[in-house]
């Protein structure tokens, strides 16, 4: 008796690819509309348009390395870790949203700012979150976004698995 194998996750990639797509149209907007460095604000003492450019990573980790070598090694990382999740989701059950959706999202994320990395040898942002003079968040995009939503998700839907309906044990 043979038994038919379920179906897996990988259709999410389709997301994957979403995330990817918005990722690319919003830099090069932002490459054709803005100055490094000179913000636009959309909501005054929140939120700007700020075009910047990061050879490191999150927070500009390693930036300031010199020779480049961090544009290889965040390359290989990103392509490692889209390989290790492009797996988890090939052993993942299609319908199980909860970790496939998340999954997803980081996927698209990585490739978002690795397309950067390979085309400019920097990543773009442009996303600035601040608090007037008083406090600002480092500029970001959104592959940025899909990384850190589908790494919350990721967290939360694992502390949440296996509790009863209502959230009562």
């Amino acid at each position: 008796m043979t038994t038919t194998p379920k179906p897996n996750a990988l259709a999410w990639l389709l997301l994957s690819a979403v995330v990817i797509v918005f990722d690319q149209l919003s830099k090069l907007w932002a490459l054709s509309a803005l100055q490094p460095g000179v913000p636009h604000p959309v909501v005054p003492g929140l939120l700007n348009w700020t075009l910047a450019f990061n050879t490191g990573a999150a927070f500009s980790f390693l930036a300031g390395a010199v020779e480049g070598w961090q544009r290889w090694f965040f390359v290989a990382l990103a392509v490692a870790i889209s390989a290790v999740l492009a797996g988890w989701l090939w052993r993942t059950p299609r319908r199980d949203w909860r970790t496939a959706a998340p999954v997803a999202l980081v996927i698209g994320g990585a490739l978002g700012n690795l397309i950067d990395r390979l085309h400019a040898a920097q990543v773009t942002d442009f996303i600035h979150v601040h608090y007037y003079d008083a406090w600002n968040y480092p500029v970001f995009n959104l592959a940025d976004c899909a990384i850190t939503v589908g790494a919350v998700l990721l967290v939360a839907f694992g502390l949440l698995a296996g509790r009863p309906a209502g959230g009562v044990r």
